[in-house]
């Protein structure tokens, strides 16, 4: 994927969720929720300031983090469901 995110802005690729309950129950696509758990597949360079320094960003490609239900836009990179959204939008790095 050739696409590099601007500024503070972080490209995200969902994860996929179980599809089936612990009791062995199948969720069907229209019932289910959108994962609000990802993966970082590319940053962007910074926050720029007031003062013109750039703040490098708190994640980077590779870290799985949890994000808000309405977080980021969705979009389609080589054929690809992605998420485009700010680092701010992120609530933290899952360990």
């Amino acid at each position: 994927m050739n696409f590099r995110p601007l500024h503070d802005r972080v490209l995200v690729k969902r994860v996929e969720i179980e599809t089936k309950t612990a009791g062995g129950i199948i969720i069907p696509d229209s019932a289910k929720e959108k994962p609000m758990q990802g993966e970082i597949l590319a940053v962007g360079t910074g926050h720029r300031g007031e003062d013109g320094k750039v703040t490098p960003l708190d994640v980077k490609a590779g870290d799985k983090v949890l994000f808000g239900k309405w977080s980021g836009t969705e979009v389609k990179i080589d054929g690809v469901d992605v998420l485009i959204m700010k680092e701010s939008d992120i609530l933290g790095i899952l360990g």
